[in-house]
């Protein structure tokens, strides 16, 4: 049995072609009946196996998950990350992977319009579509539509695929050794520019999923650690004599992406 995985004799892991991991603090329950009915929505037409980590105390999170089919795994509080790899480990017969957090949503047929994108190009390790930006209410503030440059920008610009609505091939996420536990922030960044040697990226800009941004999002609370952590990233995957040259467009991608978040954060408080 892997390591953080938790028995539960009426809940067996497997038997599903997607791997939808969702990691919990189990302190946001109301956004999370919503992601777990937009999860259990996709079950009309996608074969899935959805698995739940979070941390013990979670018990209203943890009956939620359960009432929707969710295996649960425990979370021992060593990063998102390292949560995220311990809800991958509880694969069998998968063959891809769907993240989801617990304040996003897949909209409808978000994730058979992936999974039909990726089988149809056996060559295509990630497949991603276009991302809406709720607030609160549910309202859509904006639609990230990045496409086919989004791929291209990875290296040097900002990370433009969304990771709520991308499908991975899980042996490829295996071949490069899944997500780095050193991030807390870009390690999706990372495990994309892991990928790239390895095979295609197709997309799609209809839009597959709904991104919650709240202003305790970990990403949009942490702007500042965020960007420099990205940075970080994106130099290690440059090849060296490029690296000390990085600087010249960090700047102006950091400065654009602060921009852009304090344009949706007005936006949805203007909602």
């Amino acid at each position: 049995m892997p390591a953080g995985r938790e028995a539960h004799a009426c809940q067996p892991v497997g038997g599903g072609r997607v791997l939808v991991v969702l990691p919990t603090l189990g302190d946001r329950v109301d956004t999370l009946a919503a992601t777990l009915e937009s999860v259990d929505a996709q079950r009309g037409n996608v074969d899935l196996t959805l698995v739940v980590v979070l941390p013990a105390a979670a018990h209203a999170a943890e009956q939620l998950a359960l009432r929707y089919g969710a295996t649960i795994v425990r979370d021992p509080g060593l990063g998102i990350s390292h949560a995220i790899n311990l809800g991958i480990a509880a694969a069998t017969d998968e063959t891809y992977y769907a993240w989801i957090g617990d304040d996003d949503l897949f909209r409808p047929e978000g994730l058979r319009t992936l999974l039909d994108l990726i089988e149809s190009r056996p060559s295509a390790v990630v497949a991603y579509g276009a991302c809406e930006y709720v607030d609160a209410s549910g309202t859509t503030i904006f639609t990230s539509q990045a496409g086919r440059a989004a791929r291209w920008l990875l290296p040097w610009g900002p990370d433009l695929i969304p990771h709520p609505g991308s499908l991975f091939r899980i042996d490829a996420m295996r071949l490069v050794g899944l997500f780095d536990t050193r991030l807390k922030y870009a390690m999706d960044l990372d495990l994309l520019l892991k990928l790239r040697p390895l095979g295609e990226f197709v997309c799609t800009r209809e839009p597959v999923s709904a991104f919650g941004w709240h202003t305790d999002s970990l990403t949009v609370a942490n702007r500042r650690a965020s960007s420099a952590e990205s940075e970080a990233v994106k130099r290690r995957h440059l090849p060296r004599p490029l690296r000390g040259l990085s600087p010249v467009w960090d700047l102006p991608v950091r400065l654009a992406a602060g921009h852009a978040a304090r344009s949706l954060s007005r936006r949805a408080r203007a909602c």
